[in-house]
């Protein structure tokens, strides 16, 4: 009896264990969850390349795209985990610190907000 269980004990170790995860991508309009078996121990990296994602969406480039597991930016090297959702990310268009930046200098000239401290105008401040 002892002897069987090493036998099977053997047979599951040479067999590579297998985890679930998901890679999804998204455009404004397409947008695509790969939900995938890969074997345990696989990387990011190896993770998005079995998923099939870069030949439905070419125009990743996993030296520019950022990548990351629910929300959470990682290295390409990260060793993924059973459930875990890997997240190609699309570059940004417009830095969000210079949009924001002209939308308070246009709120100032539009008399929108306040000219010393940027923020709104009290409509109960006295006028000079």
């Amino acid at each position: 009896m002892n002897a069987e269980l090493a036998i099977n004990a053997k047979a599951t170790n040479n067999e590579q264990e297998t985890i679930q995860i998901e890679v999804v991508y998204g455009l404004a309009h397409k947008q695509k969850l790969l939900s995938l078996p890969v074997n345990q121990g696989a990387t990011v990296e190896q993770a998005i390349i079995e998923s099939g994602i870069i030949n439905l969406f070419p125009e990743i480039d996993l030296t520019v795209n950022k990548v990351g597991i629910w929300n959470k930016a990682v290295k390409l090297s990260q060793v993924v985990e059973d459930l875990d959702r890997i997240e190609v990310y699309r570059p940004l268009i417009a830095d969000p610190k210079e949009v924001r930046k002209r939308r308070a200098e246009k709120a100032k000239s539009e008399g929108r907000a306040d000219k010393t401290t940027g923020g709104r105008v009290n409509p109960l401040a006295k006028k000079d």
